[in-house]
């Protein structure tokens, strides 16, 4: 291999041996066997893009923020590379790069430093705000849990602590200990709350499934009593909604039993109720022609007349008997209303009478009938001197005296 060949940093001999040029002399770098002197020589130089590329990549990481301890291992690693490399090219350009970014590593170094504080700091505000979220929870008052939706809360600051760990900075071990052991405290303290308050209500449904039972026993043996049964069903029903909850299931299953009875008491009165309604609608004819004939009363006039013609008519109306049962509250108002209307005249009748009031009556309207004289005798004296003021003041009196007197005649 005769023929050289040479670049800017390096050269290929007549043996085949490539050289690269430093700031002290020459450096073998290698040969590139059966290849010409131009491919060994572009060979090398690749080998030096191959280090460029791993310097402008590190100084990219620098940029963005890479930790400092990778950083520093890197120019660590890149600056024994770049010093022993067998490759072609601008080394010392290199390694001043790299020394550059030396430099970098302390500044580096402080800047992440104090973003690790801050995020430590963060971190634990964080994890303490969860421990006070979940003591917040197992400070409230049991009795007044809602312990499905409590149960969900706590679940869910577990999640988020455990999240919490994953994925935040490692916080220092004391503070860690301290913040999960009061965690682990109002974790402790829910679930004891929680158990206690189900094993309460466990209890309570297990007295209120054997109430019920006993109640749906007592309802089963009245269907045999019929319609007489029902005033019994009620009272149990009054004692079913005093016992409290069984729990869902066993209340849908007790209730539907217990209501099976109600039905069948309740079918057997209406029964009956259809009996009776067929049997007093003639009942119902006969009521409706005495009330025709009493409602008249209620424009008569004379009393002594009215109260005997009523007196016939509810003895008549005793005689009959019952009215079918949706025809009751239309029979009593009428007829209510009619004797209403009768003892008024009765009543007007004994004020008019009574001599007492009477005497009291005669006398207002001697006294009523002396202030009229009087007051004719002042509108006299005063339309004899045109005085128009005392004119209207005996004229407004001497009209209201009279109307008093009228409205007591």
């Amino acid at each position: 291999m005769a023929t050289q060949e040479q670049n800017e940093w390096g050269h290929v001999d007549e043996t085949g041996t490539v050289f690269v040029r430093e700031a002290d002399g020459e450096r073998a770098v290698g040969q590139y066997p059966d290849g010409t002197p131009e491919e060994a020589l572009a060979y090398f130089t690749r080998k030096y893009h191959e280090l460029a590329g791993q310097v402008t990549l590190l100084e990219q990481r620098v940029k963005n923020g890479a930790p400092a301890s990778d950083v520093s291992k890197a120019i660590k690693a890149l600056t024994e590379s770049i010093t022993t490399a067998n490759a072609v090219g601008d080394l010392a350009a290199l390694n001043a790069r790299v020394e550059a970014l030396s430099g970098s590593v302390s500044k580096l170094t402080e800047k992440q430093s104090e973003e690790a504080k801050a995020a430590l700091a963060e971190a634990i505000t964080a994890r303490t705000a969860l421990v006070v979220e979940a003591e917040t929870l197992a400070a409230a008052d049991p009795a007044k849990a809602q312990w499905k939706q409590v149960t969900a809360q706590m679940d869910d600051i577990f999640a988020r602590w455990k999240a919490h760990q994953a994925d935040g900075p490692r916080l220092p071990k004391n503070e860690a200990n301290e913040l999960w052991k009061r965690f682990r405290a109002a974790r402790s303290t829910i679930d004891t709350h929680r158990r206690a308050f189900f094993a309460e209500l466990d209890s309570a449904h297990k007295k209120a499934r054997a109430d019920k039972q006993a109640l749906v026993d007592q309802a089963e043996a009245l269907v045999a009593q019929g319609a007489d049964g029902i005033p019994t069903y009620r009272r149990l029903l009054d004692q079913w909604k005093a016992a409290g909850r069984a729990g869902k299931k066993f209340d849908d299953a007790l209730w539907a039993k217990f209501k099976q009875a109600g039905d069948a008491l309740y079918s057997a009165k209406s029964e009956i109720d259809a009996q009776d309604n067929v049997e007093f609608a003639a009942n119902w004819e006969l009521k409706r022609a005495l009330l025709e004939e009493a409602e008249p009363l209620l424009t008569s006039t004379d009393r002594v007349q009215a109260k005997k013609a009523l007196f016939s008519i509810q003895k008549r109306w005793d005689e009959i008997g019952k009215v079918p049962r949706d025809k009751i509250k239309v029979a009593e108002e009428r007829l209510r209303k009619v004797e209403t209307a009768v003892r008024k005249l009765d009543e007007d009748h004994w004020n008019k009478n009574n001599p007492e009031r009477q005497e009291r009556s005669e006398g207002f309207l001697g006294q009523l009938n002396e202030a009229i004289e009087k007051l004719e005798a002042e509108l006299a004296e005063a339309q004899a001197t045109k005085d128009a003021k005392k004119i209207a003041a005996a004229q407004d009196a001497l009209d209201a005296r009279k109307a008093w007197l009228s409205a007591l005649k």
